[in-house]
């Protein structure tokens, strides 16, 4: 069910990697239940700032984070946040789909396994649905035993997303889903992202101009580290407050 509440706040976001600043002074709303697309140049702080919000910088060195991220309020970046149990909540879908060395079935329910999700509920419903979920289960129900790496990259990238559902987030974080996919599979994960929106905040990093205004209720465009604008998809595509949005959009550079 859509709605305007606020599901992530950004308040003061800095990040910087080294002495090299990455993000600067990022403020944002990010609504539940919507879409919301980042796009900008190549090297501007899209997906560093994908990142921050379940923490998976905390894995690079010499990284430094100031302000605040807050889901439903709560500060991501407190002491007493539980890491493992934030990445739960928030799941990262990645470009190059990256299936783990398993089968199809043992690919989603690691994270329940992980997590000990399944003492509540029956394994193989949880990985049906989660395949469902992800537009896959009738491609692969007869060779769920069969190896992830059997399967096309488009179907690669679905499996990762169902992997992804299945420890049932709240949030899906999407660098470039389809950027390495054919048409045909970027259209079935572009019709994947607008049923699962219903029961998910979505964020998706995409180059394809294209593609953001086709999938997203919001758009915030980034440039050199910071947010330039955001606003309604509609708004940023056919009229934009800031110059840079307009050239950027009409191909001027970038």
């Amino acid at each position: 069910m859509a709605s305007n509440n606020t599901k992530i706040e950004i308040k003061n976001l800095d990040f910087y990697y080294d002495d090299f600043q990455a993000l600067k002074d990022i403020n944002m709303k990010i609504k539940e239940n919507k879409i919301t697309a980042l796009i900008g140049p190549s090297g501007c702080g899209k997906s560093t700032f994908l990142r921050v919000i379940n923490r998976m910088n905390d894995l690079i060195d010499n990284t430094t984070v100031d302000g605040e991220v807050l889901l439903d309020g709560e500060n991501l970046y407190s002491p007493n946040v539980d890491v493992v149990q934030l990445r739960k909540k928030v799941g990262m879908v990645f470009q190059q789909p990256n299936p783990f060395p398993k089968s199809i079935y043992d690919n989603v329910a690691y994270g329940p396994r992980v997590h000990g999700l399944q003492k509540n509920n029956n394994l193989d419903e949880l990985v049906e649905n989660s395949l469902k979920s992800a537009a896959l289960w009738e491609e692969v129900k007869d060779r769920l035993k069969k190896p992830a790496f059997d399967l096309s990259g488009g179907q690669q990238q679905r499996l990762c997303i169902a992997r992804a559902l299945a420890v049932k987030p709240e949030v899906l974080l999407m660098d470039e889903p389809a950027s390495a996919l054919d048409p045909v599979a970027t259209a079935k994960i572009e019709e994947l992202m607008a049923e699962l929106v219903d029961d998910y905040t979505i964020v998706i990093v995409t180059h394809s101009m294209q593609q953001a205004a086709r999938v997203s209720d919001e758009t915030g465009f980034f440039l050199l580290g910071e947010l330039i604008e955001y606003a309604n998809t509609g708004k940023i595509f056919e009229n934009p407050d800031d110059e840079r949005t307009e050239d950027y959009i009409t191909g001027r550079f970038g």
